[in-house]
């Protein structure tokens, strides 16, 4: 009995998973064992900076909601705190979106929020 090599199978495989590691540098492009290594390490990296993107833009969003605040004399967490009170619904990323384009339209959450605290 002879045993089965896979052939055309492996040979398939092989050859996408090299397609992918195209453009690494040195062995991790040129041989399987290095270049399968490589892009699993790449996927795990791609994976885990998915999700650490967006926790870098809540921060930025957050740093820009708490800079227009102190501009107009509130801070940041007692001015999402007021939001709340006050009902106003808006994600951190519409309201660093307001605070960035529009300041008239801030200037106006922060009037609200002040009505809400005070």
């Amino acid at each position: 009995m002879a045993r089965v090599k896979g052939g055309k199978a492996t040979k398939k495989r092989h050859k996408r998973l090299m397609k992918e590691a195209r453009g690494y540098d040195g062995t991790r492009s040129r041989t399987y064992k290095k270049a399968a290594e490589a892009v699993r390490h790449a996927r795990e990296q791609a994976y885990s900076g998915r999700k650490e993107k967006k926790r870098q833009f809540r921060r930025l969003w957050i740093q820009r909601i708490n800079a227009a605040c102190r501009e107009r004399g509130l801070n940041y967490s007692r001015f999402i705190h007021a939001l709340a009170g006050a009902g106003v619904e808006l994600d951190r990323k519409a309201l660093a979106e307001i605070a960035y384009s529009d300041s008239a339209a801030f200037d106006k959450l922060v009037e609200l929020t002040r009505g809400e605290s005070g």
